[in-house]
C-alpha cells in the first residue's frame, strides 16, 4: 500500500511539472510558417535547444521549409567553445557548414556586410535574468543593426530562470553604460528576454531610439512565478560558470563583489557564485554576524574550501555559503554588500573594497550601473542602509513600468 501511496504521489508531481514549450518548439510546430520564402540567420549558443535538447541550429539548417545561410556568435561561440571573453574569430560551424559571424571580439554589433544575404535574424538565447550577462546586450545591438539595414529581427521567447517578478538594482547611468550594462535597466529587471526587447523598442532605448521590425515567438505554459524546475525543462548551462539552474539565482548574490577580485565568490571551486570566503576570514564568526542580519529569505552556513583554479588557488579558505529559505522574500543582490558590511567590522584591514585595484572598481562600477553605489557605501563605512534606498527606488518604478510589456 506504501509502495502504491509512493507511486501515486511521484505520478502527481510529474503531472504538477509544468511543459513550457519555448519559442523554438512553437516555430517547429507551426512549420516554421514567418520563416517561409526568407534568408534566415541565428544568434545562438548551446542554449538554443528545444524541449529534445536539439540545436536551433540543426533544427532550422534541416528544415526543409528553411533557408539557414549564416549564424553569429556571442561570447563563448554558437557551439560553446571559447571561454569567457575569448575573442571570437569568424569561422564556419563545423556541422552543418553555415558561416559564423563574430559578435563578440572586434564586432559586437552585426554590420551591413553581416546583414546584407538575410531577411530576418533571429535570436535564441537562454537568458539568466541579469543585466550584467551580456547575452542581452548582443540583442540589444543586433536589434539595433537590423532596424538600421532594413533586416526583420525575431524573438524565441525562454523563461527567465530567476522568475518573472524579481526587479532589483538601480539603472544604469549613461556615463556607465558598456557590454555589462548596456540599457537603462535594473541588475534583475523581471523580464523575458522577448519582452525585454519589445521594451528596449518601444521605450527608445535602442541607439537614437531606433525601431527594429520585431517579432517576438511567445512560450506557451509559462508563468511569472516559476522557478526553473517548475517549466520541465532541460537546463544547458548557459556560461562555463552558469552549470545549473541554481547558479543562474546566485549569479546576482556575489556577481558585483566578485568583478573586485579580492574575495573568492567560488569560481574555480565547485559552488561558483554561492560562496564568500578568503583566507582571512573565520568562517564561524563571519556566519554568526550574517546571520545576526537577519535578511528575509537567508541562511547562512560557515564553510571551507581550496579553490582548484582562479582567485585563492589551492589555498585553504574560510568564509559563509548564503541558502535561500523564502525565494519570494529574499532580495538577491543586496547580500554581497551585507558580506562587505560584516568585513568591515569585522576585518576592516581586509575590507575588499579598498583593497581593489583602480580598473577593478572602474569594472565594479560599469557593473552597478553607477559609481555613486561605492563612493556612498565606502563613506558611510559600508553600511547597506546607506545604499538600500538608492539601489531599490529606481527598481520599483521600473517594476510597474515594465507590465505593460508583458506577455504572460
Amino acid at each position: 500500500m506504501r509502495i502504491l501511496l509512493a507511486l501515486l504521489l511521484q505520478a502527481l508531481s510529474m503531472v504538477c511539472i509544468a511543459q513550457v514549450k519555448t519559442g523554438i518548439d512553437i516555430l517547429k510546430e507551426n512549420d516554421f510558417q514567418p520563416l517561409k520564402g526568407k534568408r534566415v540567420g541565428l544568434i545562438t549558443n548551446p542554449t538554443g535547444v528545444d524541449r529534445n535538447m536539439k540545436s536551433t541550429i540543426d533544427i532550422l539548417f534541416e528544415a526543409d521549409s528553411v533557408e539557414l545561410v549564416s549564424l553569429f556568435a556571442p561570447e563563448h561561440g554558437v557551439r560553446g567553445d571559447a571561454l569567457g571573453g575569448e575573442n571570437i574569430l569568424q569561422t564556419t560551424d563545423a556541422r552543418t557548414g553555415v558561416k559564423v559571424y563574430s559578435l563578440y571580439g572586434k564586432t559586437y554589433k552585426p554590420t551591413a556586410a553581416m546583414l546584407q544575404d538575410i531577411d530576418i535574424l533571429i535570436y535564441d538565447i537562454q537568458d539568466i535574468g541579469c543585466r550584467s550577462y551580456t547575452f542581452i546586450s548582443t540583442m540589444g545591438s543586433a536589434m539595433e543593426a537590423c532596424a538600421e539595414c532594413g533586416v526583420k529581427f525575431m524573438v524565441l521567447d525562454r523563461p527567465n530562470p530567476l522568475g518573472g517578478e524579481k526587479v532589483e538594482g538601480p539603472l544604469v547611468e549613461k556615463n556607465f553604460q558598456s557590454f555589462v550594462g548596456k540599457y537603462p535597466i535594473p541588475y534583475i529587471y523581471g523580464l523575458t528576454v522577448g519582452e525585454l526587447a519589445i521594451m528596449l523598442n518601444e521605450q527608445g532605448m535602442l541607439r537614437n531610439g531606433i525601431k527594429a521590425d520585431l517579432e517576438v515567438v511567445k512560450m506557451q505554459g509559462w508563468k511569472r512565478n516559476m522557478t526553473w524546475e517548475d517549466t520541465g525543462l532541460p537546463w544547458v548551462l548557459t556560461s562555463p560558470h552558469i552549470p545549473q539552474p541554481i547558479t543562474a539565482i546566485y549569479y546576482p548574490v556575489s556577481g558585483i563583489l566578485g568583478e573586485l577580485n579580492t574575495i573568492s565568490i567560488g569560481v574555480g571551486y565547485t559552488l561558483p557564485f554561492q560562496i564568500f570566503c578568503a583566507s582571512w576570514i573565520d568562517a564561524i564568526e563571519l556566519c554568526d554576524k550574517m546571520n545576526s542580519y537577519e535578511l528575509p529569505g537567508w541562511e547562512f552556513r560557515p564553510i571551507y574550501a581550496k579553490p582548484y583554479y582562479g582567485l585563492g588557488q589551492g589555498k585553504s579558505m574560510q568564509g559563509v555559503q548564503p541558502y535561500i529559505t523564502d525565494y519570494k522574500k529574499a532580495n538577491l543582490t543586496l547580500v554581497q554588500f551585507y558580506i562587505v558590511e560584516a568585513i568591515e567590522q569585522l576585518y576592516p584591514l581586509n575590507n575588499p573594497m579598498r583593497n581593489a585595484k583602480e580598473s577593478r572598481l572602474k569594472m565594479f562600477d560599469k557593473v552597478c550601473g553607477s559609481s555613486k553605489i561605492r563612493t556612498t557605501f565606502m563613506n558611510s563605512n559600508c553600511k547597506v542602509s546607506s545604499i538600500e534606498k538608492m539601489w531599490n527606488e529606481s527598481a520599483v518604478q521600473f517594476s510597474e513600468r515594465r507590465k505593460q510589456y508583458f506577455l504572460y
